[in-house]
């Protein structure tokens, strides 16, 4: 009887143990970052017919602008309030991405975006979340220059 019950003992330590190493190896996988698509194009507006810097966004403690010059994006930057200027990542996609997340297009005539190259910059907010702003190539004064093919999660 002293066998079994060592037995016993023995197989509700090794399951315990195992479901120990699950639930641990579960909390420590690393969670897919979210990415929030936005329609760069769309806010920036009239906006992209005056040379200047101008605001884009302000999402908490960060503020994104863009330089326009000649009609066209020249530079896109983010700035934290307490950590000064935050990396930039810029992506290129032949996919309408602003549109995805349920947020829906404005609609637009079928063909005015047919083959169009879509170019996101994108920052880390302080959730973790990648938060991407898209604009139309043709609006880009460097076009894909350095921009990196964009993989959805």
């Amino acid at each position: 009887m002293k066998l079994k019950s060592q037995r016993l003992v023995t197989v509700i330590m090794v399951s315990l143990a195992m479901f120990a190493l699950a639930v641990g190896a579960a909390v420590a996988a690393p969670k897919k970052a979210k990415h929030n698509h936005h329609n760069g194009h769309q806010m920036i507006g009239q906006k992209l017919k005056t040379n200047g810097t101008h605001q884009l966004d302000k999402k908490g403690k960060h503020t994104v602008t863009v330089d326009v010059k000649d009609g066209k994006i020249a530079g896109f930057h983010v700035k934290h309030e307490t950590k000064g200027d935050v990396p930039v990542k810029k992506y290129k996609s032949k996919k309408k991405m602003a549109s995805v997340d349920g947020v829906a297009a404005p609609a637009i005539p079928a063909d005015e975006y047919a083959g169009t190259v879509w170019i996101g910059y994108a920052y880390i907010d302080d959730d973790g979340y990648e938060e991407i702003y898209w604009f139309p190539y043709d609006v880009i004064l460097d076009g894909d220059t350095g921009a990196i093919e964009y993989v959805p999660v």
